[in-house]
């Protein structure tokens, strides 16, 4: 009985702890350049005296979905993509340099290019900065062009964004924003590639999110149910060693 309630209430835990990734990544599924984040379970035996026949379901973290979103068509020369395993370089709020697939810049009131969330991006020297009221066209290689609108004005070269293509599987940090294993800075590739006027879509499907999350919900209830049966055989026994003692 008490093997039984241990397994079914880790269960349950497991199930819950399934639902909350479903749910931020359905919450996700419009968010630019957003990897789903995967989820498993895996079992670990429980030790100690007399504890040797039971083991929790425990969550085990294995990384987010690499395949690419969408390309969504929006026209603005401000809106980037990243090709193959390339990913755009921006400060963080604590000041280090990580890395996402969002492509959607805006340039705020000091000239500096950034994520619409006001994160700097980050160029080959730092971050780029551009004049007032230029145009701005970014090439396949990230090269950021500036163009003052005045007659016969000709483009500038302001800065080249700053792309990597990891080795290996980065880590998403509680910010949303992925960085490597060590927490070290990528060098810039030279052969990674963007595409201009287009946005990479979150790589979520939201029919597939909602169909597990049903799953999940469904498996919710019948370890609930277990745990409910486990509790009406143990007062049925308690109830029969009355009635035989007395």
């Amino acid at each position: 009985m008490d093997k039984m309630l241990y397994v079914m209430n880790s269960g349950a835990k497991a199930a819950m702890q399934r639902q909350e990734v479903l749910a931020n990544n359905l919450a996700n599924a419009s968010t630019v350049g957003f990897r789903a984040e995967l989820h498993a379970i895996r079992s670990v035996p429980v030790t100690g005296s007399a504890a040797n026949t039971r083991a929790f379901a425990l969550e085990t973290t294995v990384g987010y979905n690499d395949q690419p979103g969408a390309l969504q068509p929006t026209g603005r020369s401000l809106d980037v993509a990243a090709r193959g395993n390339a990913w755009f370089a921006v400060q963080s709020l604590d000041g280090t340099e990580a890395y996402t697939r969002n492509g959607a810049f805006d340039v705020n009131a000091e000239g500096v290019l950034t994520l619409r969330n006001g994160l700097p991006v980050q160029g080959e020297g730092g971050p780029i900065t551009i004049a007032p009221n230029a145009s701005v066209e970014i090439a396949a290689d990230g090269t950021v062009s500036a163009t003052v609108s005045a007659a016969g004005a000709r483009p500038e070269v302001v800065g080249r964004l700053k792309l990597v293509e990891p080795t290996a599987p980065l880590q998403r940090g509680t910010d949303g924003l992925f960085r490597p294993a060590g927490g070290q800075e990528l060098p810039a590739s030279d052969a990674a590639r963007v595409q201009s006027g287009v946005l990479e879509g979150s790589n979520v499907s939201p029919v597939e999110a909602m169909v597990a999350m049903i799953a999940a919900a469904r498996q919710f209830e019948q370890q609930m149910k277990l745990m409910q049966t486990a509790e009406k055989q143990e007062q049925s026994a308690s109830k029969l060693l009355t009635t035989g003692m007395g």
